[in-house]
């Protein structure tokens, strides 16, 4: 049994089919029968069944694919140990950070980090939405501070930082604002909603939590968003602790929008399973994870 061997059947698993996983681990797809039957022959146990289109564990293959998973990441911490002892101050570090999460913690610690590896360029990316998750996944970005929203949760590890809450406003003036009790959805069509454009994406999408039927506008940041709002021109959700000052003075109010209650919106610090960290960028996933 070799590592290459779990290693193709780990793809097979993944990946649904033999040309999928060929494709996934740039091998032909008699190569990789080849090694799976050789694996199959020296254990003698059938590990995937071929009757169908695609193969499926066996019963046997399942218990197998089980203990194979944690070989394979016994390994894949290994090489990062072993990466890390040779690892060397990096000449830039990526940071993209989702623009619901506040800044001020993260801006102590870039400043100090700064000072300690003078040598390394940090950038800081802020991102709506999938940005964050597109950063990650393409290789752009080292570390992120994200919701987990459609992030593939296999792929990543990811560690809780804090929840930020979200909450419907508007101007005081604003119709909606002025009316006693639950806006419904039906009334709150007639009025425009502002909302944030999601920026992991090639084509403009708009913001989650749309009222449907509803007009609405698309910005392209928050802090666009929170100018539209005090102009009273619209309504929508905003990160409570964006508009603290406006909400103690006046110039926004809370909406009590039927189906758009404050929500808790969890945020994690996460980078990519298969990306081995830099010194700066080690430090960095450190300090964050005590903050």
């Amino acid at each position: 049994m070799t590592l290459e061997q779990l290693i193709v059947l780990d793809a097979i698993v993944k990946q649904g089919t033999f040309r999928g996983a060929a494709d996934y681990l740039n091998k032909s797809q008699s190569a990789l029968s080849h090694m799976l039957k050789k694996l199959e022959l020296e254990l003698d146990l059938t590990l995937l069944s071929r009757e169908e289109y695609r193969p499926k564990l066996t019963s046997a293959g399942e218990v197998f694919y089980r203990q194979a998973t944690r070989v394979l990441r016994d390994v894949q911490d290994l090489k990062a140990v072993a990466q890390s002892l040779n690892a060397k101050q990096e000449a830039e570090v990526m940071l993209a950070v989702t623009a619901t999460f506040p800044l001020q913690s993260l801006l102590a610690l870039i400043a100090s980090l700064t000072q300690e590896f003078p040598a390394t360029h940090i950038r800081l990316s802020r991102e709506n939405l999938g940005g964050t998750a597109d950063q990650l996944l393409n290789g752009s970005a080292d570390i992120i501070i994200s919701t987990l929203q459609d992030m593939p949760l296999d792929q990543v590890d990811a560690n809780f930082l804090g929840s930020v809450t979200m909450c419907p406003v508007a101007h005081p003036d604003f119709g909606p604002a002025q009316k006693p009790g639950m806006n419904s959805i039906g009334q709150m069509q007639a009025h425009i909603q502002v909302v944030v454009a999601d920026s992991g994406r090639q084509e403009v999408q708009q913001s989650k939590g749309l009222l449907p039927g509803g007009l609405r506008w698309t910005v392209s940041d928050f802090a666009a968003k929170k100018d539209i709002l005090l102009a009273n021109m619209g309504w929508g959700g905003m990160p409570e602790h964006l508009i603290e000052e406006e909400l103690k003075n006046g110039s926004l109010v809370r909406l009590n929008v039927e189906g758009y209650p404050p929500i808790q919106v969890p945020h994690y610090l996460v980078k990519r399973k298969d990306k081995i960290a830099g010194v700066v960028a080690q430090s960095i996933w450190e300090r964050l994870l005590k903050v």
